[in-house]
């Protein structure tokens, strides 16, 4: 039996016929605070929680970030090189994880973060759902969520099928990153169904949306306003984030200018709120044609 075949299935329970990998009761996340970045492929998902994990070791919290991709560059800038994942290394030792020990997964990158990259199956092939849980269960294993205040959650794209909608069965509050632009406003709503099916189920619920390299939100703003959500931060497009991702570095560790400034400033505000507790939302994601009349092309 392979180990995949040992997971039990939730059937039916996240939404009309759905099949759904079922977290095991013993692998909850407790203590910390667990957040799931969520967000349209390329917008920015691994910049935005690199910086936030950093803003929150700024303000003294213990935390550990965990990159659910097989491309394994979320955590590139916190640590300034690709990390190995979790599933590979698994692999390497035929998936006996007491072999392991936990400077063969973990990392320790700026500001302390810990840093995990999970992976992910080869293409089409297994799922993503399986290789978050053996990645929490490893690092529920060496005690590594014991001494942690916050954990987050960079997760593949916009995918919200059982498999990577997985982090979103530990986290508490989920964050949408995207752009003032048609098709990330619309994975965006896609997103926000696939939370609100699993808050049925999970204690997750929606924390808000951060507008990502965007110099206006007004398309955002009316899409929060139509559906009831929340933009809880703005990251405007600035040449500073992108030069950070070059040079293999977060905002913090950049050279000061008005710019690097501001977007501290905004990540260390963000971080202030989400620790201190946002309000859990309950919108109502659109119709695609609702959103199409919306937002949509004339």
């Amino acid at each position: 039996m392979s180990p995949r075949d040992e997971i039990p299935v939730l059937r039916g329970e996240d939404g009309e016929g759905s099949v759904q990998v079922h977290q095991d009761d013993t692998m909850k996340i407790e203590g910390a605070k667990v957040f799931s970045v969520y967000g349209k492929g390329g917008i920015g998902k691994s910049t935005t929680s690199s910086n936030l994990s950093a803003a929150f070791s700024k303000l003294g919290k213990r935390v550990l970030q965990i990159g659910c991709d097989p491309k394994h560059d979320s955590t590139f800038t916190l640590t300034g090189q690709l990390q190995p994942t979790v599933i590979d290394i698994l692999k390497e030792v035929d998936f006996h994880p007491e072999e392991l020990r936990p400077e063969d997964f973990v990392t320790e990158g700026y500001g302390g973060v810990k840093c995990v990259e999970a992976g992910g199956p080869p293409a089409g092939t297994g799922c993503g759902g399986y290789v978050v849980g053996q990645t929490v269960k490893l690092l529920k294993q060496h005690h590594l969520l014991e001494d942690t205040d916050v954990v987050i959650f960079d997760v593949l794209g916009d995918v919200v099928c059982g498999g990577f909608a997985a982090p979103l069965q530990h986290a508490d509050r989920a964050l949408i990153v995207t752009a003032n632009d048609f098709d990330s406003i619309y994975a965006m709503n896609r997103i926000i169904a696939a939370v609100q099916a699993k808050s049925k189920n999970y204690k997750v619920r929606l924390a808000g949306c951060v507008a990502n390299r965007s110099k206006d939100t007004d398309e955002v703003d009316r899409y929060c306003r139509t559906v009831g959500f929340n933009r809880i931060a703005h990251m405007p497009d600035v040449d500073a984030i992108r030069r950070s991702r070059l040079k293999k570095k977060t905002l913090f560790e950049m050279d000061l200018d008005d710019d690097i400034a501001a977007c501290q400033k905004e990540y260390i505000r963000l971080a202030e709120a989400l620790y201190a507790g946002t309000e859990p939302l309950a919108p109502a994601p659109l119709e695609d044609r609702d959103i199409f009349e919306l937002l949509g092309f004339d």
